[in-house]
């Protein structure tokens, strides 16, 4: 009876570590891999953010120690690169910055002086674009625009 338990007990453990196992080595790929502050930078402050359909978000984020805003897009599954883009504008001061290209986990960083100023801001993931016009500018609402094209 004794060896029946060691069996079993043995048994119960190895296909308790096996499933262990093979639940520790599925792919950590259904989450974001990086935060808006690893890409901008540890001073960076989340302020705003916009869904880019179920892709993931684009995030505007602000440096209260330099007064610099920066904008990065973050896909919620990183995988298969395609085609990506962060922007941010400052129209009182008509600067801006932005990154494009094809990316597996995130665009940007991009940065722009943005203290006391209103600012536009967006990107895309494959064939959705979000845009946000006049963002954290007090008593003014902002304006959202998502497209696909």
């Amino acid at each position: 009876m004794r060896f029946t338990r060691s069996v079993l007990s043995l048994a119960a453990v190895t296909a308790l570590a096996a499933g262990s196992t093979a639940f520790l080595a599925s792919p950590a790929s259904a989450a974001a891999n990086t935060t808006p502050q690893k890409v901008c930078g540890s001073g960076y402050k989340t302020v705003n953010s916009a869904a880019v359909g179920s892709l993931g978000k684009v995030y505007l984020t602000y440096n209260a120690a330099n007064g610099r805003n920066c904008v990065a897009t973050i896909r919620s599954t990183p995988g298969k690169a395609l085609d990506m883009s962060t922007w941010l504008y400052v129209p009182d001061t008509e600067q801006g910055d932005s990154d494009w290209g094809t990316y597996t986990s995130y665009a940007g960083p991009a940065s722009v002086y943005g203290k006391g100023h209103c600012v536009d801001w967006g990107g895309n993931i494959q064939n959705i674009y979000v845009s946000v016009y006049g963002s954290n500018c007090a008593a003014l609402k902002e304006q959202r625009v998502t497209s696909i094209r």
